[in-house]
């Protein structure tokens, strides 16, 4: 039971001992007996709180960036009508920084043996399961003299998914992908494609394209059309050891590789790809296999949500392992991981032959922009010092992204904003070539 005003100062005079009491506390006590009384039915007449029915609903789901709403049903069975200040608390990450108080509060009034509903509009700022915590109400009085508040679990779960920007790119690349898929008036040739047709042969067109047999069967010069294979095998490996916690921007590296892979994803189940899914630093974090391409896209994003980094050293060997038996047959190995010098040279390279005597292998990275502009700072002794120093930088990457491609790898290096449409372009690259 909450005290307030005037109730406080008259419970603590109540609570002194009679050895205390003067001549002067009888006139206190004598000009205050109204509002004893009036606070003391206004106590009675305060609705209980324990004996409320609370009941949830609303949204399951959310994507990063966009907002929830929660439904609170507030069930009244008593006699008096229910006067109250309602939280519906959540943890921190539920709203921007400084919005909480606000959303989070709530006033009602709900008749005797009625129900009302409030809502509560949640704007999540990070990846996961959001759990409601509890719902504290505070019950007034007619006068609000007095109150009774009471805190009661009522348990509902909110799962932000990853956003998905990139997917602004992907009608671009489907366009590209009907171009290498021969449906519009653009063929691709390339070793390794599958016969699609014969044409007439036009000015440009690679001689080693042309049909000879069926030259000689016609008057004119015919040559053979192309379309990319069908129904082949991408794993998409996500390296959630400690570089992937590394923040670039206002997000971890883990959040760019998500985002690129769900673009992969969706172009190449429209491709008639097989994709699944490994995400591993000591340990097999997540693992989507055998998705049927309109079940895809939702499986992987909700297991997505949950995925965080893990402050650990990734295990090369045991990341090599894991991908050899989840993919057993060739495949094109996708794997989003840092270019940093150390973990790739004493962990990656030392296994890389493993993976790339038996798959096309391509390794995807999140380059951070911030260094990109140090290295162009000049004017000052200061910017100078940290332009050298992002110089350097570049260099080590580079040099670490030359030695993956001497052993075959395909490398794709960009910003968080450009690793997604670059992912998706050297994917197209692979399949026009034939090398998947």
């Amino acid at each position: 039971m909450a005290l307030t005003g005037r109730a406080a100062l008259l419970a603590a005079l109540g609570s002194l001992p009679v050895g205390v009491w003067g001549p002067g506390w009888a006139g206190i006590l004598a000009v205050n007996m109204p509002l004893a009384v009036a606070c003391a039915c206004d106590y009675a007449l305060a609705a209980p709180v324990r004996r409320l029915g609370l009941t949830r609903s609303g949204d399951t789901f959310v994507r990063l960036g966009e907002s929830a709403d929660v439904t609170l049903t507030v069930d009244n069975p008593s006699r008096r009508p229910l006067r109250a200040e309602l939280r519906d608390a959540w943890p921190p990450s539920s709203w921007p920084p400084g919005t909480d108080t606000e959303a989070s509060r709530h006033r009602l009034t709900v008749p005797p043996g009625e129900r009302r509903r409030v809502t509560t509009h949640l704007r999540p700022t990070r990846r996961g399961d959001r759990q409601a915590d509890r719902v504290t109400i505070r019950s007034y009085g007619p006068l609000r003299l007095f109150s009774r508040q009471g805190t009661h679990k009522v348990p509902w779960t909110v799962r932000v998914l990853p956003p998905f920007t990139s997917r602004k790119h992907l009608p671009a690349k489907l366009a590209r992908l009907r171009e290498l898929d021969g449906r519009t008036s653009l063929l691709t040739r390339g070793e390794g494609t599958e016969f699609d047709s014969l044409r007439e042969y036009v000015p440009g067109d690679d001689t080693r394209s042309i049909d000879w047999r069926a030259t000689a069967r016609q008057s004119s010069v015919a040559v053979r059309t192309w379309r990319p294979e069908r129904d082949r095998h991408i794993l998409l490996v996500l390296d959630t050891g400690r570089t992937s916690a590394g923040r670039v921007g206002d997000a971890p590296r883990l959040d760019a590789s998500l985002d690129a892979a769900l673009l992969l994803a969706a172009l190449a189940s429209r491709a008639g790809d097989r994709v699944d899914l490994l995400a591993y630093d000591r340990r097999v974090r997540a693992l989507v296999q055998g998705r049927a391409a309109g079940d895809l896209l939702p499986s992987l994003v909700n297991v997505m949500a949950t995925l965080e980094p893990a402050l650990v050293e990734t295990d090369a060997r045991g990341l090599t392992a894991t991908t050899l038996r989840t993919a057993p047959r060739r495949s094109l190995i996708v794997l989003l991981t840092s270019l940093d010098a150390a973990p790739v040279e004493e962990g990656l390279l030392p296994v890389l032959p493993q993976l790339t005597q038996r798959h096309t292998v391509l390794v995807a990275s999140v380059a951070d922009p911030h260094v990109g502009r140090m290295a162009t700072g000049r004017g000052k002794a200061e910017a100078v010092y940290e332009a050298a120093a992002a110089a350097q930088a570049q260099t080590e990457r580079h040099r670490t992204a030359e030695q993956l491609r001497r052993h075959g790898v395909t490398v794709v290096d960009a910003t968080p904003d450009d690793l997604a449409p670059a992912l998706a372009d050297a994917y197209l690259a692979l399949k026009a070539a034939g090398r998947l």
